[in-house]
C-alpha cells in the first residue's frame, strides 16, 4: 500500500473518534461525572448531590465583603399618598364613637348582686340612686362604660335600668352584670343568686344636667377632669388650650388627664357615643368639686 494512503487513513480515524469523543461529551447532562444537575430555588438554596468542585478561595488580595447580600430582596408594598383610607365601621344606631356598649346591640349574661352603694371603680360617690350595677371587665373597657345607663331583662320577661358605676372583676364572665340588691330584686328573688339576662344600652329622659369635677390635687399645673350624671357615655373629653382644643387621655378610673397642665381651667368640650359635641364654658379649678353645668345630652 503506497505510504500517502496509509497517512490519509489515520488522519480520518482520528477525525472520526474526536467528533465521537465531542458528542458523548456534549450529551452529558453535568459535567465529566454525569451526575444530575441540581434543581434551584429562590434564594439560593439547592436540591440534588453535593457538587463535586470545590467553590473558589477567596483571593488573598480581596476583602470580604461587610456584609452578604441577599439572594432575593423582599418586596415592600407601599401605599399611595393619594390612595384613600376606608372610613370605620359605624356602631349600630349611629353611634359611631361607641365601643362594646353601642345602641341597637343586645348582649346575653348572667345577673348577680352585690352590697353596692354607687360608688366603685367609676370614680363616683355614693349616693341614693338605689339602681346601679358594676360591669365585667370586657365589656367595662377601661372606663368607658362608666355612667352608661343599661336596660336589663330577665328570662322571665321582668327589665330595669340601671347606671353602671364599678368594675366587676374576674371571675365576672363577659356579659355579666353585678346588680344592687334593689336592682336584682326588679329581676327575680335574691335567693336564686344568679339569673340569666339579656341587656343592651338605653337612653332615657333625665331632668339632671351635667356636672364636672376635679379630682383631687387638680390646680393650673396639672388636673384631672371628671364628668358626671350624662345621659349618653362619653366618647370624648377635650380642653381650651393654646388657641386650640386638645384630647385628653382617658384613666381607667374614669378621668381624663391633663398632666402638663394645658386647659386647666379653661372650656371643656365633651362629647357622647353619638358625636354630639357640648361646650361648657370655663370653670374654677376646684378640687374635688362637684360643678353643675346647663349642658345635657340629648335623648336618642
Amino acid at each position: 500500500m503506497p505510504r500517502r494512503w496509509v497517512v490519509a487513513s489515520v488522519v480520518a480515524l482520528f477525525v472520526v473518534a474526536a467528533t465521537v469523543v465531542a458528542v458523548a461529551l456534549a450529551a452529558r447532562p453535568n459535567g465529566v461525572d454525569g451526575s444530575p444537575a441540581p434543581i434551584a430555588l429562590a434564594g439560593g438554596q439547592a436540591i440534588g448531590p453535593a457538587a463535586t468542585t470545590a467553590p473558589p478561595s477567596a483571593s488573598p488580595n480581596t476583602a470580604p465583603s461587610a456584609s452578604p447580600s441577599p439572594s432575593a430582596s423582599p418586596t415592600t408594598t407601599v401605599a399611595s399618598p393619594s390612595a384613600k383610607r376606608s372610613a370605620p365601621a359605624a356602631a349600630p344606631g349611629g353611634a359611631p364613637l361607641a365601643g362594646r356598649i353601642a345602641p341597637g346591640v343586645t348582649r346575653s349574661g348572667v345577673a348577680t348582686f352585690y352590697d353596692a352603694d354607687g360608688g366603685g371603680a367609676c370614680g363616683y360617690d355614693p349616693g341614693p340612686d338605689p339602681l346601679t350595677a358594676a360591669m365585667n371587665q370586657t365589656d367595662f373597657e377601661g372606663s368607658r362604660a362608666c355612667g352608661a345607663y343599661i336596660l336589663v331583662q330577665g328570662a322571665n320577661g321582668a327589665s330595669v335600668t340601671v347606671r353602671i358605676t364599678n368594675l366587676c372583676p374576674a371571675p365576672c364572665r363577659v356579659g355579666q352584670l353585678d346588680l344592687s340588691p334593689a336592682a336584682f330584686d326588679h329581676l327575680g328573688a335574691r335567693n336564686l343568686g344568679e339569673i340569666p339576662i339579656t341587656w343592651k344600652l338605653a337612653n332615657p329622659p333625665l331632668s339632671k344636667r351635667i356636672s364636672v369635677r376635679y379630682k383631687t390635687g387638680s390646680s393650673q399645673y396639672w388636673c384631672g377632669i371628671q364628668v358626671i350624671d350624662h345621659r349618653n357615655p362619653v366618647a370624648r373629653l377635650e380642653v381650651r388650650a393654646g388657641g386650640g382644643w386638645k384630647q385628653l387621655q382617658r384613666t381607667d378610673y374614669n378621668y381624663f388627664l391633663s398632666e402638663n397642665g394645658a386647659g386647666c381651667g379653661g372650656a371643656i368640650a365633651v362629647t357622647d357615643i353619638y358625636g354630639e359635641r357640648l361646650v361648657v364654658d370655663p370653670l374654677p379649678v376646684k378640687a374635688d368639686v362637684i360643678q353643675l353645668t346647663t349642658r345635657q345630652f340629648a335623648q336618642h
